[in-house]
């Protein structure tokens, strides 16, 4: 079983990306939020891999943290969650985001992820609520104290003008980072696009 993938990042799309190991490329699946902190190809990258082998296929499921990885196969051992699912609900919700919406009975918040109905919702916070305190959260991937609402403005906005969140997010990573608590979405989308544009 491959358990990590090291190499040189060859691509990346909204739902996977490609890792060329000693000649020999890679299609990995992922969430966006691990696409998200991918550096921009080509270059050297790491990713922690899930194996799911198929008669039909061995499926590659790449995470940028441990704790992502293992909410995916505590996501797996739920009825009706299949790896589809599972990097949905990932992308949709933090670690953090999860083990609060499963100890608050949150079904709004688990049914934003695509593929999760009203049902699958109850079915996921019955099955896991005993065992998601347990869980990591993981570490965060924007900057401590920025503020959520920004930066989901800035990521709708470049998203708006055609540019995709796995290119987006580490400069707006960078951008937050430099501007501080001083940080408005005028200044943000303006230092984004140039930086984009280069």
């Amino acid at each position: 079983m491959i358990a990590l993938l090291r190499g040189d990042l060859a691509h990346i799309d909204d739902t996977s990306c490609i890792i060329d190991v000693n000649g020999v490329g890679y299609l990995v699946s992922a969430s966006t939020r691990t696409l998200s902190v991918l550096p921009r190809p080509p270059t050297p990258a790491r990713l922690l891999i899930e194996t799911i082998v198929r008669e039909d296929a061995i499926l590659l499921f790449g995470f940028a943290e441990s704790s992502e990885r293992d909410w995916f196969r505590l996501l797996l051992t739920v009825q009706g969650v299949g790896a589809k699912v599972a990097l949905g609900i990932l992308s949709a919700l933090s670690a953090k985001d999860l083990v609060t919406a499963i100890a608050a009975g949150d079904r709004a918040s688990l049914t934003r992820a695509p593929g999760v109905g009203p049902k699958l919702a109850i079915r996921l916070l019955t099955e896991l609520r005993d065992k998601a305190g347990a869980m990591p959260i993981g570490a965060p991937t924007l900057p401590i104290g920025t503020p959520t609402g920004l930066v989901a403005d800035a990521f709708s906005a470049l998203a708006n003008l055609g540019y995709r969140r796995a290119e987006a997010a580490p400069v707006i990573e960078r951008v937050m980072a430099a501007a501080g608590d001083a940080a408005t979405l005028d200044a943000v989308l303006r230092a984004c696009l140039r930086e984009l544009a280069k």
